[in-house]
């Protein structure tokens, strides 16, 4: 897969240390998703006003959006313990006895990519999110037998890209489920500048547009450029982040004005050029970018029809006459 800057996928340490330093703590701090927040501080309030966990809760939409840094946000606001694992991670239902087991009383348990458990670990965890009882099975054959185990009252935030990857039952036992949202160019302008400021980093005004501008509307790649931007400041400048420095790095970067990236350019001239607009399916594009097809449908395309320029349909994706204005 080709390495993109604009790739919303967990990083190495660097940006581990970038997430724990930029992410909100609270409603307050947390900037974007209105009406999520409006809704979430009602939940919040009754379920402390009731003095018990708040009901279970899905968050899901395109990658990057804050769906992790919300349900900290959650936790805090709780004033509970959060536990974090993800899908792929939780193997066999013992995996998730063991995590259940250890929580206590409000606690928190936050799976991401909730989407790719185990159908096995989905059928135990049902009953832990209706009844909070744990169904296990203790030995093998004939003299196999099911215990039940009482479970402490938690909450569990599911957190999906894909929500229509998961299975009915399984969405169905979460009380509270809200989709977020790409967000404002007013609102990651608003984003980096928090960002610049707990980095000790100085931007103009300007400088945080045009960011903010090529950001594909998605907090985690509009921090991911600021840090790229500060480098280059640093490096090349004194340090400070004008108009000029931010041009400068994301032509080196390959970022046009409106935030598409080689990768993006490549899609959209692939279908103009091979096959006069579309319509062309998401495998043949795969094997014509060398790009696995989750990640075109994932990471490439929906910035891309946010903007209009592309457009899925039955027989296969096509570009809007859009995308013949813009400078491919």
């Amino acid at each position: 897969m080709i390495d993109r800057i604009l790739d919303t996928s967990p990083q190495p340490e660097e940006e581990k240390e970038l997430e724990i330093t930029l992410r909100p703590r609270d409603f307050s701090s947390y900037i974007g998703q209105e009406k999520l927040k409006q809704n979430l501080k009602l939940a919040i309030t009754a379920s402390k006003k009731r003095n018990e966990p708040i009901d279970h809760v899905l968050l899901y939409g395109p990658p990057g959006l804050g769906k992790t840094t919300m349900a900290s946000v959650i936790a805090n606001e709780m004033g509970a313990q959060i536990r974090i694992t993800s899908g792929p991670a939780i193997e066999k239902t013992g995996d998730l006895a063991s995590l259940l087991t250890n929580l206590k009383d409000n606690d928190i348990l936050f799976i991401d990519e909730i989407h790719r458990l185990n159908s096995n670990v989905e059928e135990v965890l049902y009953s832990a999110m209706e009844d909070f009882k744990l169904d296990i099975m203790i030995g093998k054959g004939p003299s196999a037998r099911s215990l039940r185990l009482d479970l402490p009252k938690f909450t569990i935030i599911g957190a999906t890209t894909r929500a229509g990857a998961l299975s009915a039952p399984l969405r169905d036992r979460f009380g509270i489920v809200h989709r977020l949202e790409f967000y404002s160019e007013d609102e990651i302008e608003q984003i980096i500048n928090r960002a610049a400021s707990i980095l000790g980093t100085n931007i103009d005004k300007d400088a945080s547009k045009e960011l903010a501008k090529r950001s594909r509307l998605t907090p985690r790649i509009a921090n991911r450029l600021l840090k790229r931007v500060r480098d280059y400041a640093d490096v090349n400048g004194d340090g400070i982040i004008d108009t000029i420095i931010a041009e400068k790095t994301l032509k080196l970067l390959e970022i046009d004005e409106n935030g598409l990236d080689s990768v993006d350019r490549a899609l959209l001239r692939a279908i103009i050029d091979n096959y006069d607009g579309g319509p062309v399916g998401a495998a043949t594009l795969s094997a014509l970018l060398s790009e696995d097809k989750q990640t075109i449908e994932d990471f490439i395309e929906p910035y891309l029809m946010q903007l209009g320029l592309l457009e899925r349909t039955p027989k296969g994706r096509k570009v809007t006459p859009k995308a013949y204005k813009i400078n491919l």
